[in-house]
């Protein structure tokens, strides 16, 4: 099972590197400015933070493992990114001053990048956490 602290080094370290790659490519695709994508950014970042260690808690309850199939861990990103998006459109609405529709496409975008982010870095982080433990241990 995961300690806190690992809980934490996973959640920061997704959203910070999502945030390096999404904020500038979101602007540059959106042509909103990069202070207002950065701060958009910012605010669903915290969000997500908030929401990751929920929902990976409740995952690794439900999955007990570090070792998951392909299809366990598109669940594990569909079902983080479908709650998050369920939780942000309004605020991206409000935010970008467009409508739900717009936003719904807007944060629809966020999520195909981020779903093949997650599985990704899930997967990285859970191999590089592994050898890490094996290393101390063996």
């Amino acid at each position: 099972m995961r300690s806190l602290k690992e809980r934490l080094v996973h959640m920061v370290s997704f959203e910070l590197g999502g945030l390096v790659i999404v904020t500038p490519l979101a602007s540059v695709l959106t042509g909103h400015g990069l202070g207002e994508m950065g701060a958009l950014a910012a605010g669903l970042a915290t969000a997500a933070m908030l929401w990751n260690l929920v929902w990976n808690w409740l995952f690794d309850r439900w999955l007990p493992t570090r070792r998951r199939t392909l299809s366990q861990r598109f669940a594990q990103a569909m079902g983080f990114e479908t709650g998050l998006l369920i939780m942000t459109l309004p605020a991206v609405a409000w935010w970008m001053e467009i409508g739900l529709v717009e936003a719904f496409w807007l944060d629809a975008g966020f999520m195909l990048f981020f779903l093949v982010y997650a599985m990704v870095f899930n997967s990285l982080f859970d191999r590089l956490v592994e050898r890490r433990l094996h290393g101390a241990n063996g």
